[in-house]
């Protein structure tokens, strides 16, 4: 069965790439007959993995295709979910499955609703990637996709296709825990390197400000019923700066090059759930006000 996937960002090619190398058939979808011409150009989407370049002419098509689809990989941007689920949703097939690759959370809710009847399985994922240039995905870091089902817990068969591709993963009953885990890694490391300038490891330099944030965040994951993924937080977060020490985070490149950030769904969904549970967070909040000013004085969207 075709995976269609929507995303040309680091992870939704790196998929695309390994599944297309394991001999799968693989569709890109990209937003516009620009794009697609660029993609033409470029000759298809090449994977560097130890310096190592190999291309794989993918077949692309643009939104406006009216193919149906059975299975999409949607791996957009967490505040662009929702409306390529809506472009998408006519060519979805009744039983179609969509795998929401995003980070944060609230937006994975939002596609699901829309999208009522599919399937809609999450994931959170841990791999290293990032692009070299258009169409060019670097891999640079091992790690773990974890994918789930809130609704259904069965395990589907397609986790053939990935074991296939080489896409290390697991099916999670609970992949909630799992993404409000990544939730409170995120909140606790992205917005203090943008607010410090620094690379993750920088962030050794404000042991202090690190241990505040993931004291509120374990308060506010055992508040919202998440025990399982409050568990040992600081300690998680201080071994993810030393493993990832000389690498930038997401945030922190998206605001360095001028591109709106995820912050609605990263710290401002975790502010919103303390904020909804009458919680007083006081390092958290004063961080996203920072972050926030911070965005503002850049001329970056504050959602």
């Amino acid at each position: 069965m075709t995976w269609h996937v929507l995303g040309a960002g680091s992870l939704g090619t790196l998929w695309a790439a390994r599944l297309a190398r394991a001999g799968l058939p693989v569709r890109l979808i990209l937003r516009s007959d620009e794009r697609l011409a660029d993609y033409t150009r470029a000759g298809g989407l090449t994977l560097i993995e130890q310096g190592a370049p190999q291309r794989y002419a993918i077949a692309a098509e643009t939104l406006d295709n009216d193919a149906p689809i059975q299975r999409l990989l949607l791996a957009s941007k967490a505040y662009d979910a929702l409306d390529a689920a809506k472009r998408l949703a006519p060519r979805l097939a009744q039983d179609a499955t969509v795998v929401l690759l995003q980070n944060g959370l609230g937006s994975q809710d939002a596609v699901a609703r829309h999208l009522q009847g599919r399937r809609c399985v999450y994931a959170s994922s841990t791999e290293g990637a990032f692009r070299q240039a258009d169409f060019q995905v670097v891999f640079a870091g091992a790690g773990h996709t974890w994918l789930g089902d809130p609704l259904r817990p069965t395990a589907p068969q397609w986790l053939a296709d990935l074991q296939a591709a080489g896409i290390p993963h697991q099916w999670s009953a609970e992949i909630l825990d799992k993404l409000w885990r990544k939730l409170a890694l995120n909140c606790a490391i992205n917005p203090l390197t943008v607010l410090h300038d620094c690379r993750n490891g920088g962030l050794r330099d404000y042991p202090g400000e690190v241990a505040s944030l993931c004291a509120e965040l374990t308060t506010l994951l055992q508040a919202c019923g998440q025990a399982a993924a409050a568990e040992h937080l600081h300690e998680d977060v201080l071994r993810v700066i030393d493993a990832t020490a000389a690498n930038y985070s997401s945030m922190y490149q998206d605001v360095s090059q001028g591109r709106r950030t995820e912050i609605r769904y990263l710290l401002g969904y975790a502010c919103a759930a303390a904020n909804d549970l009458g919680l007083s967070l006081p390092h958290l909040s004063d961080v996203q006000r920072r972050l926030l000013a911070h965005l503002a004085a850049r001329g970056l969207p504050l959602d």
